[in-house]
């Protein structure tokens, strides 16, 4: 059986909860374990299974939205808290027993539930339209939340004090406390009279008993149970895939040097130079994946030593679309900026400034994964600035606003004031799906920090669009499908090559795509197959 063992955490706590449908997504949900997991479940494996480490109780919703919904998994706080039901059901929060008087005040984005005249609950809904928080009020302040899980229970209960948390108690399916995390200090107390998790032994739960009635943090309560399930399900020719991260040190420790290990690392996740008491267990895995060429030469030069199994599979995959850049008029030039220095930043913004005056149909479109809620007006502002400091004209970034808008003097305006084109936007592109999207609409793309985004580059060659970056990557060959340009002043020269000759364009596109083929999913698929061949063999 091989094994994944992923690192999805909300905010670095052991717990992933559903959003609510009405709030901007902050964050990503795509990781290396999303990917492994789609690939081995979309190409018919089915001798894997996911190892849930997280309290997340909407689970199946997660599942549906990466298109696994099928995958086989062990949820540890299913274990814990003893669930046996795995389909999602269906419900209405008028099914919850209420008071004989509220009333329901149906907002835009949630359900209000009013008594006496005084706020008495708020009910939250996931994407799927499904509930999953109930929070109760008493004289204005929050006084317990209800966590729904997606199969038709309550899953936790929040308690505060004076609108402050107090503590959380894990329930089982029948609404038995089965566990109580205190906020304050984390401390766990099991309760006596429910002291029992689940263990699949074959097949089949079998109750064991806790250890402790009390411990320091819910972190010690999680490697008590995956220990035990792991032994209770031991097999020799078993695979653990582990994702590198503060949360999995627990797994990494009980399964390196027991069982075959694999460790994922993907981008910054975990930094080695942050953890170097780390080092020894991390050389001691069976087999090392990164997501790119770069992290694999960070991983050696941090751990100061050769690494002879270590490979890089990238989490994502290549499929041809060519996109509709070639059928537009205007050419949108992609210039991702988050982690960009400052002054790296200004000198990008005046270059490519100094670039539209001889392509009239150029448009700069600045990328962006920060969620940020006024991020696009702040990034407009900060360019207007840098622009006309350096002798432009703030128009083609932000449009002049007139003030007096009567006809007559609207008429006045218009005769004398040149008309100056915007020729900068944002793209806010928090998800995989929306910069998919954003992708297609370009012609080509400017990234200048020191690592390129990687899922933009996979991006940019599925697409056959060139690039243009600070150094060659495996998804970008200099002279080939892009260039590598270190000093600012050479991108003018270097879009006017893309952009000035269709001939050039079509020919980055011939390479783009020959490199497209080293990272379809059948190429990746076989580079999985040649790591669990190894540890087999």
């Amino acid at each position: 059986m091989f094994y994944f063992i992923p690192a999805w955490y909300q905010q670095n706590k052991w717990k992933e909860l559903e959003q609510s449908w009405h709030t901007r997504r902050m964050h990503t949900e795509f990781d290396d374990t999303v990917k492994q997991v789609q690939m081995f479940h979309r190409s018919g494996q089915r001798d894997f299974k996911i190892l849930l480490l997280s309290y997340t109780p909407n689970f199946r919703h997660f599942l549906h939205r990466q298109g696994v919904f099928h995958a086989p998994y062990w949820s540890c706080f299913d274990a814990i808290q003893e669930v046996k039901r795995k389909k999602a059901e269906v419900f209405s929060f008028h099914n919850l027993s209420w008071p004989e008087d509220i009333e329901f005040v149906y907002t835009p984005f949630v359900v209000v539930g009013y008594l006496h005249g005084q706020k008495y609950a708020q009910i939250e809904f996931g994407e799927a339209g499904n509930p999953i928080e109930v929070a109760m009020y008493s004289n204005g302040l929050i006084i317990r939340k209800n966590i729904y899980d997606d199969r038709g229970f309550v899953s936790a209960t929040e308690v505060y004090t004076n609108g402050q948390l107090s503590y959380t108690d894990y329930l089982t399916e029948d609404g038995a406390t089965k566990l109580r995390l205190y906020a304050e200090n984390g401390n766990v107390e099991i309760n006596p009279k429910s002291n029992t998790f689940y263990v699949i032994d074959d097949g089949e739960p079998v109750r064991r008993t806790f250890a402790h009635l009390r411990y320091d943090n819910i972190g010690e309560v999680i490697r008590e149970v995956l220990y035990s399930h792991i032994l209770a399900n031991d097999n020799e020719e078993d695979i653990f895939c582990i994702a590198v991260h503060d949360k999995n040190i627990y797994a990494m420790e009980e399964c390196i040097g027991r069982k075959k290990c694999i460790l994922s690392f993907y981008g910054d996740r975990y930094r080695i130079k942050d953890h170097p008491e780390k080092k020894d267990l991390i050389k001691k895995a069976s087999y090392i994946i990164t997501d790119a060429e770069a992290t694999s030469r960070y991983l050696i030069r941090e751990m100061e030593t050769d690494i002879e199994n270590i490979i890089d599979i990238s989490p994502y995959d290549s499929r041809m679309d060519f996109g509709i850049s070639g059928e537009l008029t205007v050419q949108k030039i992609l210039v991702p900026v988050d982690g960009l220095p400052v002054e790296r930043f200004e000198a990008l913004m005046i270059q490519l400034a100094s670039y539209l005056p001889q392509n009239e149909n150029a448009m700069i479109h600045i990328f962006t994964r920060n969620a940020t809620y006024n991020i696009e007006e702040m990034l407009l502002n900060r360019i207007a600035d840098i622009l006309e400091n350096a002798g432009f004209d703030r128009r083609i970034v932000i449009p002049e606003v007139i003030d007096d808008d009567t006809e007559e003097n609207a008429k006045e305006m218009d005769e004398d004031i040149e008309e100056i084109p915007v020729r900068f936007f944002v793209e806010q592109c928090v998800d995989e799906l929306s910069v998919s999207k954003c992708i297609r609409e370009q012609r080509i793309m400017v990234d200048m920090r020191h690592n390129p985004d990687l899922y933009l580059q996979i991006n940019c060659i599925s697409s056959a669009i060139p690039q243009i970056i600070r150094r060659e990557t495996q998804y970008m060959q200099n002279m080939y499908n892009g260039f590598v340009v270190t000093e600012f002043d050479h991108i003018p020269p270097a879009l006017d090559y893309f952009l000035g000759s269709l001939a050039n364009w079509n020919q980055a596109k011939v390479y783009s795509y020959e490199i497209a083929q080293r990272f379809t999913t059948r190429k990746l698929l076989e580079k999985w197959k040649m790591v669990r061949a190894t540890l087999e063999n």
